[in-house]
């Protein structure tokens, strides 16, 4: 089985961008917003807006994509914490649906209503919520201003709360901000990359796996820059008196692979131990045309994988399938109930 770990629904119904706009309408006129959150769609339409991913993976090979809510659609830094909460809910149960009505294809990971300036402890009514519809994981936002960067680091006591709930549900946090409202800084093509590195130093810098050695953390997009830097990220943890990256972090921190261009697989791989890469895609994400230099779609992430000829059969197995079940147990659970577990250790 091969588990795509990076997958948004950036395919979903015109219904639930006009809800959308209608919250938002509604923050200048109360008369605008929108009078219901029932969006009338089938479960017809809910499967044909999903088409185009599962499409996508019997064309490329993958099996299951663990799904969540547009990244750039969660919009925390937008609103009031009322219209966040519900924003966030009605986004929920939709990846519910489209995990309910195709559990071949896909598995629930969630968005949490995370408001500037509100203890992210706020969000735990709907992180048990979701845990109690079967979702396997969150994504978690470490800037809710939207690139102004307000919030207290990962490592700060702040998080503390949601951190002790993830583990209890045994859920995995991707750290993945939203949309960007710093015009000098382009959501994918730099808020998005900035936010994985700059993750990945505040967990350098701090000790939080010290309080929580069972916490998971994947840093999509390859890891940002720290694989293209890694001897940096090793040099200021010598600075800073840390532990090596493989006792300060690895055990805790992992990394997927939706890097774009087949030179950049390369070195992830090299750099980073396979055990702490897992295979994601981000399709549909944030470039979807072909590359005229391969005449294959950049975001065809395995394609990649496939032409790394040092990678061995037990690599292969870690990358695509195995280090996808260690790090989201909920759903080596899952898929092992309905008859499809995973090698033996």
């Amino acid at each position: 089985m091969i588990i795509d770990i990076h997958g948004h629904y950036t395919t979903e119904p015109a219904a639930m961008l006009q809800f959308r706009d209608k919250q938002l309408a509604g923050l200048a006129d109360p008369g605008r917003r929108p009078t219901t959150s029932d969006l009338g769609l089938s479960d017809d339409e809910i499967i044909k807006s999903v088409q185009p991913q599962v499409k996508m993976q019997q064309a490329r090979g993958s099996d299951l994509t663990i799904f969540s809510p547009r990244a750039a659609g969660m919009g925390h830094h937008v609103g009031t914490e009322a219209v966040g909460q519900e924003w966030s809910r009605l986004s929920n149960d939709m990846i519910h649906r489209v995990c309910t009505l195709l559990p071949d294809n896909f598995a629930a990971v969630g968005q949490l209503p995370q408001v500037p300036g509100v203890s992210p402890k706020n969000c735990i009514p709907e992180l048990e919520r979701i845990a109690g519809l079967g979702f396997v994981g969150v994504n978690l936002n470490p800037d809710t201003s939207g690139g102004h960067w307000n919030d207290p680091p990962l490592t700060d006591r702040y998080w503390y709360p949601v951190y002790e709930k993830l583990v209890e549900l045994k859920m995995p946090a991707m750290i993945h901000v939203t949309g960007s409202c710093n015009p000098a800084v382009h959501h994918t093509g730099a808020h998005y990359i900035n936010a994985d590195t700059t993750a990945f130093m505040q967990l350098i810098q701090g000790n939080l796996f010290k309080d929580f050695p069972e916490l998971k953390f994947v840093i999509p997009h390859g890891g940002g820059a720290a694989p293209y830097h890694w001897g940096r990220y090793r040099g200021l943890a010598m600075m800073l008196k840390k532990p090596t990256l493989a006792e300060h972090l690895l055990k805790n921190v992992f990394f997927d692979t939706c890097v774009y261009h087949l030179p950049g697989m390369s070195l992830l791989t090299e750099v980073v131990p396979v055990d702490n890469i897992l295979f994601g895609s981000e399709m549909l994400g944030a470039v979807r045309d072909i590359d005229p230099e391969t005449g294959n779609y950049f975001d065809d992430t395995k394609r990649y994988i496939d032409q790394i000829g040092r990678l061995s059969d037990a690599d292969r197995y870690k990358l695509l399938e195995g280090n996808a079940r260690k790090v989201y147990p909920r759903l080596d659970a899952q898929l092992a109930k309905r008859g499809k577990p995973g090698r033996p250790a």
